[in-house]
């Protein structure tokens, strides 16, 4: 397996993450879904230059993207939001695009059951005539309840997946999992082959190891279905505001780069702009713990 991390966590350019992670041992990034904000000329440059691969990329469904919106133009943009993004993904050689099919945050449905489940097939199929056509794999991604009512469990990811296509794929989240599924494990076995990717954080979303779950079980049943793509660490810290933070000075007050979209999006995953010394510590405690499982 190989060693990716996810790029929206904290506020910086993308040449200082390539420089922390390469120094660590990643060798793969899941950049940020936010293509308008890159010259994928200028990121495969850095990507060369660091010696980093592009994995892929995750969705950042925020504001008006939703596949499954009521309101048929709100569908075809959101649509044509995840086709950028894996139009980057392939100009940066990536691999994936881990999919939220609904908004992050929105927890109360517009439509009836049947009618959401027919525009987000729809919707993920045209993406996946884009991605087959293109040596791409989709994964959809089971989200908790907290920031969405859709697609919250593996076997919900397995159902849209199978409903769309024999290569589509999901992709699976250790922190998203330990609140939504009875067993974690017998999930991880039931999507089989169709696991296209893997997002790792601890129980509190700390980095892997800082919490309570079992990561040599984790890693002993990824072997066990033959999983031995990509590890992808996509920790977000909740950030302690009482006197009993055990990480002081861990909260960015002057975040430099960061549009008021991504700073909302951090605050409502629990967390805020976090220090460099904060984000390094967490980025290199994820690495310290998951390379002894690295092929």
């Amino acid at each position: 397996m190989r060693l990716a991390i996810h790029n929206w966590m904290r506020a910086e350019t993308l040449e200082s993450t390539l420089k922390r992670i390469s120094a660590l041992g990643y060798t793969h990034l899941e950049i940020q879904g936010a293509p308008e904000m890159y010259d994928t000329q200028e990121v495969k440059e850095l990507l060369e230059k660091y010696g980093i691969q592009c994995w892929g990329s995750v969705t950042l469904m925020l504001e008006e993207r939703n596949l499954l919106a009521k309101d048929p133009d709100q569908r075809k943009r959101s649509v044509q939001y995840v086709l950028d993004l894996a139009q980057m993904v392939k100009d940066l050689g990536g691999k994936v695009i881990s999919l939220v099919p609904a908004t992050v945050g929105k927890i109360i449905p517009d439509a009836r059951p049947e009618e959401e489940w027919e525009w987000a097939v729809e919707g993920v199929k045209q993406v996946y005539e884009f991605t087959e056509a293109n040596g791409l794999r989709i994964g959809i991604e089971p989200i908790n309840r907290f920031e969405t009512y859709f697609i919250n469990r593996g076997d919900q990811a397995l159902a849209l997946a199978e409903a769309v296509g024999p290569n589509c794929g999901v992709c699976l989240d250790t922190f998203h999992m330990n609140i939504e599924e009875v067993d974690m494990f017998a999930t991880m076995k039931r999507m089989g082959s169709r696991l296209v990717n893997f997002h790792v954080a601890d129980n509190n979303r700390m980095a892997p190891g800082m919490g309570k779950l079992d990561w040599k079980r984790i890693m002993s049943t990824l072997a066990e279905i033959g999983y031995d793509e990509t590890l992808s660490v996509e920790f977000c810290p909740p950030i302690d505001r009482t006197p009993a933070n055990p990480y002081p000075n861990s909260i960015d007050e002057a975040p430099e780069g960061l549009s008021e979209e991504q700073l909302k999006f951090l605050q409502d995953h629990g967390s805020t702009a976090i220090t460099e010394d904060f984000y390094s510590m967490l980025t290199q405690r994820s690495a310290d713990l998951l390379k002894p499982y690295l092929s």
